[in-house]
């Protein structure tokens, strides 16, 4: 049985004639000029960490893939929480070693989740913000399900402008993501007596765990100004 969804979106997209301008929109992507853009004089990382502060994101530096169990650790030692938590099955987690006791649990989340374990596929500095693409390794109900979402980052994912992390995606995934989400803090709201309250509708509390990548892993995508 036809999927009456996808034919509608069909008959939508040839009577917009999207399949015979397809092949003019990346040399139109690439060769459109940026407009204005925030200049700052910090460093790429040290404006990420300010807006991410400031945003009420919290960060602690890890040294090397390894110490991610121990910056986990570390975190729910100082919230007070078991050592309970579910992770994205991404490569960079598989078979970490975690402590004797823990329950780490490999998949998506579900609503009785306290802590979350995810990998960015960016940062974006001029706004502190995280970008996370769904797939597999990494499925959305982890970045929005759990109070405590845990992200690792490794530095030298971190891009200087939101234009830059679209251009990373396009260079290195080809194609868009079934979803792309921008976090950028926890989750907020000021609906009530205009009086921020953290947790409305995602994570109270975001907590980014800056790796430092071996240089093999250095990032391939465009500097920025």
């Amino acid at each position: 049985m036809a999927d009456p969804r996808a034919a509608i979106l069909g008959r939508l997209s040839a009577a917009l004639g999207h399949a015979a301008d397809a092949p003019a929109v990346a040399p139109r992507i690439d060769a459109h000029a940026r407009g204005p853009q925030p200049m700052w004089t910090e460093s790429v990382r040290g404006r990420f960490l300010a807006k991410l502060e400031k945003v009420a994101g919290t960060w602690a530096d890890v040294a090397a893939p390894e110490r991610i169990a121990e910056a986990v650790a570390d975190y729910l030692a100082v919230q007070g929480l078991p050592p309970r938590l579910c992770a994205a099955p991404h490569p960079l987690l598989a078979g970490l070693a975690w402590p004797q006791g823990w329950e780490v649990e490999s998949r998506r989340a579900a609503g009785d989740d306290r802590v979350s374990l995810v990998v960015a596929f960016c940062g974006i500095a001029e706004t502190g913000s995280l970008m996370l693409l769904s797939a597999p390794e990494s499925p959305t109900s982890l970045n929005f399900l759990p109070d405590d979402f845990l992200c690792v980052l490794p530095e030298n994912r971190i891009v200087p402008r939101l234009e830059d992390a679209w251009a990373l995606l396009r260079d290195e995934r080809g194609g868009m993501p079934r979803a792309v989400n921008l976090v950028t803090g926890p989750s907020r709201t000021a609906d009530v007596e205009q009086t921020i309250q953290l947790g409305a509708h995602g994570p109270r509390r975001l907590h980014v765990l800056l790796m430092k990548p071996p240089a093999q892993q250095a990032l391939r995508a465009r500097a920025g100004d």
